[in-house]
């Protein structure tokens, strides 16, 4: 017999597809907040309040047929950020179907309490991820919902070749925010940056927090481990902690750039920003046998 009440209701994870058919995971928390993630690219599509407030930007031209990337969420880059490499833009994860692991890895630091969580698993078991990136290995993603709201990635990447490998990851998290100009970002004050729109030259940042009045493109680097987006107009603020990814990477397209994007309405730059957890300015290199772990928790804080 099913409990009514708020404090007995457990947990759920469903099995629902979208409107391609493609695999989506539900997660639930006993308070009705929610995450939805797509099995194509292991992707976080939403990420809603237990009011059901949206907190991550998808774009309303977003193409969601497979082998397309979804323009919002969350999407996972790796084995290679951009075009920092010979792969295509961004690397193969966000392309790829994932699997829901039945039987994971432990992972014994992970409190299971209150939580809604589906592990996946992307494997290089396909020919046409050996052929552009001749190297064996698993990616084991667990994606958790906490009681208190809070959305937790966890990725732990195995190196199971006989020879060692290097690679570059960042959670690509689209925020949804009110307005560009009401935005601002605190913790990455007078840090080193590149600027991708000056070819990755080295800058460093001033002590004030980051304010948005054109298109930025950066990859902060060595950044504290809790970074803060502050929303104005919708008194909001995003915290963004950290484990195992030094970079920061801010993005917002702005107008001009906007336009040319195919899957992004000319005015929806207003809406987002992109803050990811990252580790790409030194890439990490796995030997045989060894795993890395990275950790991103997201949550959010009302102000009066």
């Amino acid at each position: 017999m099913e409990a009514s009440s708020d404090d007995e209701k457990r947990p759920m994870v469903d099995l629902v597809k979208d409107k391609n058919g493609t695999d989506q995971v539900l997660l639930q928390n006993p308070k009705g907040a929610s995450v939805k993630i797509s099995l194509h690219g292991g992707q976080v599509l939403s990420w809603k309040t237990e009011r059901g407030d949206e907190l991550l930007f998808t774009s309303a031209k977003a193409n969601s047929k497979p082998p397309h990337p979804v323009r919002g969420g969350i999407p996972i880059c790796f084995p290679q950020f951009g075009t920092r490499g010979s792969l295509e833009q961004h690397g193969f994860a966000r392309n790829k179907m994932w699997l829901v692991e039945k039987d994971p890895p432990a992972l014994p630091s992970f409190d299971s309490t209150g939580k809604a969580y589906v592990d996946l698993v992307l494997k290089s078991s396909d020919e046409d991820t050996t052929r552009i990136w001749p190297h064996c290995f698993e990616f084991h993603l667990r994606v958790s919902l906490g009681l208190d709201g809070n959305l937790t990635l966890i990725s732990r990447v195995r190196n199971i070749n006989s020879k060692p490998f290097s690679f570059s990851i960042a959670y690509h998290t689209y925020f949804s925010i009110s307005d560009i100009s009401e935005v601002r970002v605190e913790g990455l004050e007078t840090l080193d940056y590149l600027d991708n729109m000056l070819d990755k030259e080295r800058f460093t940042e001033q002590g004030d927090a980051l304010t948005f009045e054109s298109e930025i493109d950066r990859v902060y680097l060595n950044s504290k481990d809790v970074v803060a987006v502050f929303d104005h107009e919708r008194k909001r603020t995003f915290l963004i902690e950290k484990e195992g990814l030094p970079d920061v990477v801010v993005w917002n397209p702005w107008d001009k750039k906007a336009k040319a994007l195919p899957d992004l309405a000319d005015e929806e730059y207003k809406q987002m920003l992109c803050v990811d957890g990252a580790a790409i300015e030194k890439p990490i290199t796995l030997k045989p046998g060894e795993e890395w772990t990275g950790k991103l928790s997201l949550s959010l804080v009302l102000s009066t």
